[in-house]
């Protein structure tokens, strides 16, 4: 039995502790939003937040949640921060078929989180170069991230 915090709710786990925390979060609490990308944490689309860090879920095992708070895509996207970077988002018109939007979303939350001052577009780019997009909707991304980071200050 694996204890955690999910989206602001205490849960358990009945599974085998080696279990990805992606699978877990998919099959057993039915969360949807975060995908399954490659399977090595190469490309990000299966990004969630393990104590506010943006953290692949794919080779995590849920042991490694044990006591900690997890935050996937449905549960960031309720907070000021999520709503802020999904209207810039929208603006940015960034979404191309969407599949790594959730990762990218997780991740541009962490690089805002721990920008020392006003990012740059290169400070994005950058932050975000483990997240793929196979749209390639990079420049989009960059103008939204800085967006959002100004909404939010």
């Amino acid at each position: 039995m694996v204890n955690f915090n999910l989206n602001g709710k205490s849960v358990s786990a009945d599974v085998a502790e080696d279990t990805p925390l992606l699978w877990v979060l998919r099959e057993q609490f039915d969360l949807t939003g975060t995908k399954f990308g490659c399977g090595m944490a190469q490309c990000g689309a299966c990004t969630v937040h393990i104590d506010g860090q943006p953290m692949r879920s794919c080779v995590m095992p849920v042991s490694a949640a044990k006591g900690k708070a997890v935050t996937t895509i449905e549960g960031f996207m309720e907070t000021e921060q999520g709503k802020a970077i999904e209207q810039a988002w929208v603006e940015a018109q960034v979404a191309q078929c969407g599949y790594c939007q959730s990762g990218q979303i997780m991740s541009a939350a962490g690089v805002i989180k721990n920008a020392k001052g006003p990012l740059t577009r290169e400070e994005v780019l950058d932050g975000m170069s483990g997240n793929l997009c196979r749209c390639g909707t990079y420049n989009q991304i960059a103008s939204a991230v800085v967006n959002a980071q100004k909404a939010l200050s």
